[in-house]
């Protein structure tokens, strides 16, 4: 498919903030999460320039930040927890141990 690795960058992007923005709900944590993800999906790129089998592209890096504008669009409070929600459903793992 072409163009296939751009929704690899998005969708593994978007999966990083979501899982972190689930993890921690405030604003501070989010943005500093969102930040440290686009540093490393740029320093990625700029490393893979270094190499002579991988190459540097700009797409990827666009398709990084949107990553991550999707998964700190997919986090509460514009979604729900979905950690909380898988929660209600798994055994307590507290209970089990006493």
């Amino acid at each position: 498919m072409e163009g296939g690795d751009k929704l690899g960058h998005i969708l593994a992007y978007a999966a990083l903030m979501a899982w972190f923005s689930w993890l921690y709900a405030g604003l501070g944590v989010r943005l500093v999460c969102a930040v440290g993800f686009l540093i490393l999906g740029i320093g990625l790129e700029f490393a893979q320039a270094l190499t002579d089998y991988r190459s540097f592209q700009l797409a990827d890096m666009v398709a990084d930040c949107v990553g991550v504008a999707l998964g700190w669009a997919g986090a509460p409070p514009v979604l729900p927890n979905l950690l909380i929600f898988l929660e209600r459903f798994l055994p307590n793992a507290d209970a089990n141990q006493r």
